[in-house]
């Protein structure tokens, strides 16, 4: 993280949306990666935005009587009060429909007219007016949107075209050249499998008598810019392209545009090819997100299960909402939300871990030494390896910054937490504060009190509210965290006086299913005659040590394909403790193999190898079935493989 500087950006979202969580979650995930930046002093710049052209705005707009630009003016405040909700700290929030914006794409549009990179051509072929994209009969999938899968319509107008055809030898190889520049992998291959088909030229205007809602095309005042032609330029617009050399040269190129999985063509095909027509360096890399799905099932509009951020942060919290987002996901995959999923984490890594050991330190310290930080003794082994692992969790987190894998980063964090409390039982201050030699006692209250400083910082960037809290409990006067003190030990003074015991993360408490019994005045309800115990039907019973003969292991899986000639199954190769093994399993048909690399899942290590379909399987997947459901067998957070599960 020694970069000379951070330009990270967010999508500008489409105005004629709500605000729901995917919005949400890119936004925090833009500010957590801002925010640690600044907190290394690294120069740094986060770019999001509104998106506020297109035929869907006019539309709307002419439905509601008003103008296009009163209509963007009364739904983009959707979006920033969710940002002043969410506490994001971006340094401009551009809408496309400001001059600043305009008149860069207008500048853009002449100058590669003037190149001879756009020309005129009849264009005979499906529109879709949701995704705003034309498309070839041959892309379509049953008469319809091959995104969205709404009906198209047949259009026949003259149009512009950029010559997008020409650059598709040079961006195959730029890509391949540029590892870094398409994020995850497995991202990067999906754009070169778009590339192995030939490219067409790619239509970058609107005739106005069919959408007048846009930028006016400079050259021809009948047409306006495509959408997503207005939409990408942001990123330079916004940072001083073709109106202020100096910040364009300090900021350009973005260090990181951030983009969900359905908008990767347009940011890597699209994108690149226009940059590279203009001459303009490209980004140093787009990393695609995956979706986040209700339950099992993609968020939709049409469906209803669309989560309202808004909502959920007015109930449990800001920052646990955006704690659960950044935990939650492996980057790059997708994942799932529930309130039960947040409810757990919550309860788990916030108010069992890390806002019980605060309450409980503080309410001894408060007790043993009078709300005073007591000088340590010399440390023992449980000590050095507290400390040990707290210092490391703070380059744990830089790696996952740099990395891209936040949620490993976190759990790291947590990880230390979970030490702390061990270290505590393991103590016992309250049986050592009974001993006349009181030393041994604020060693272990000292050390306790000296990870959660290093725990605070790490987590400043993801929780900065409650970890501003938890910092003034331990006494911290700076408002922020020195990123760099959290490699260091023994920063805390002896002396200082902390503050009183407080419930930072009060436990969320389940909804209890109540069953009411109607009895008479007076009656006591009967108890339940007491059943016999009976050995269940239908079910083998195994003798313990049966059970201890099978292996039961954590396993990371690496890669997932489907098997040749088999609808439901896929080979997987997994890492078990680092040895590397392939394992067949049928269940191709309740998960996308690209969604499966990274997941900690649980195996049958002992399992004879067998060979199935002409593929050798080495092991096999625990999962769970109900009915025609199927569910693996995960191990929540960043788990080690190779681990026993008991």
């Amino acid at each position: 993280m020694k970069s000379k500087k951070f330009y990270v950006t967010t999508p500008i979202y489409y105005v004629n949306d709500r605000p729901h969580i995917g919005h949400a979650y890119t936004t925090i995930l833009a500010d957590v990666l801002a925010r640690y930046h600044r907190l290394l002093n690294v120069p740094t710049f986060f770019l999001t935005g509104a998106d506020e052209h297109g035929q869907k705005v006019q539309q709307a707009a002419d439905k509601a009587g008003i103008s296009p630009q009163q209509h963007a003016d009364a739904t983009v405040v959707r979006f920033q009060d969710l940002w002043k909700k969410l506490e994001i700290t971006h340094d401009d929030f551009i809408r496309t429909t400001e001059p600043r914006h305009k008149t860069v794409v207008q500048k853009l549009f002449q100058a590669l007219y003037e190149k001879g990179e756009i020309y005129r051509a009849e264009y005979d072929g499906w529109y879709c007016v949701p995704c705003e994209r034309f498309f070839m009969e041959k892309d379509l999938e049953n008469g319809a949107c091959p995104d969205c899968k709404r009906p198209v319509d047949r259009i026949r107008e003259s149009n512009y075209f950029l010559r997008m055809s020409q650059y598709q030898d040079w961006l195959i190889q730029y890509i391949q050249d540029n590892p870094k520049f398409i994020q995850p992998d497995f991202r990067r291959n999906e754009t070169l499998g778009f590339l192995r088909k030939p490219l067409t030229d790619l239509c970058v205007s609107r005739p106005k008598s069919r959408l007048s809602w846009g930028i006016e095309l400079p050259f021809d005042k009948d047409f306006v810019a495509y959408v997503w032609c207005d939409a990408l330029t942001n990123y330079i617009s916004a940072v001083g392209y073709l109106s202020d050399d100096v910040k364009f040269k300090t900021w350009w190129p973005a260090s990181c545009h951030l983009i969900g999985k359905d908008i990767l063509t347009t940011h890597t095909v699209y994108w690149p090819i226009m940059l590279k027509a203009m001459g303009v360096e490209l980004p140093e890399s787009v990393f695609a997100h995956g979706w986040w799905l209700v339950g099992d099932s993609k968020m939709s509009k049409t469906t209803g299960n669309v989560v309202d951020p808004m909502e959920f942060v007015d109930k449990h919290g800001v920052d646990p909402f955006r704690y659960f987002l950044m935990a939650e996901m492996i980057l790059g995959q997708d994942a799932s939300f529930t309130e039960e999923a947040f409810v757990r984490r919550y309860n788990a890594d916030l108010a069992n871990d890390l806002g019980n050991i605060l309450s409980r330190l503080l309410k001894m310290i408060e007790s043993y030494t009078g709300g005073l930080l007591p000088e340590p003794g010399q440390p023992g082994e449980e000590e050095l390896q507290l400390r040990a692992a707290a210092v490391e969790s703070a380059g744990a987190m830089e790696l996952a910054i740099t990395g891209m894998r936040l949620d490993q980063g976190l759990a790291a964090v947590t990880n230390v937490v979970r030490a702390a409390n061990r270290y505590l039982e393991k103590k016992q201050p309250w049986t050592l504060a009974k001993q006349a030699d009181k030393q041994p006692l604020h060693t272990v209250l000292y050390h306790a009190a000296e990870t959660l400083r290093i725990v605070s910082g790490l987590l400043f960037p993801v929780m900065p509210g409650k970890m501003t809290e938890l910092r003034q409990a331990l006494g911290i006067q700076e408002a922020t965290p020195d990123i760099r003190s959290l490699k260091e030990w023994g920063l805390l003074k002896p002396g200082t006086k902390l503050g009183a015991m407080q419930v930072l993360f009060p436990r969320i408490m389940p909804e209890e299913k109540k069953t009411e019994t109607s009895v008479g005045a007076g009656t006591p309800p009967s108890r339940p005659p007491k059943e016999a115990k009976t050995e269940p039907v239908g079910v083998a019973l195994v003798e313990y040590a049966d059970f201890q003969k099978i292996q039961l292991r954590t396993a990371r899986i690496i890669s997932a394909e489907k098997v040749a000639g088999a609808d439901k199954l896929l080979k997987l190769q997994i890492d078990v403790g680092g040895e590397a093994r392939q394992l067949v399993a049928g269940i191709a048909q309740h998960y996308d193999a690209a969604t499966l690399p990274g997941k900690t899942v649980v195996v049958v290590a002992n399992l004879k190898p067998a060979v199935i379909r002409g593929v050798e399987s080495n092991g096999m997947l625990l999962a769970a079935s109900h009915g025609k459901e199927l569910r693996l067998v995960t191990v929540e957070g960043d788990f080690s493989s190779g681990a026993v599960v008991k």
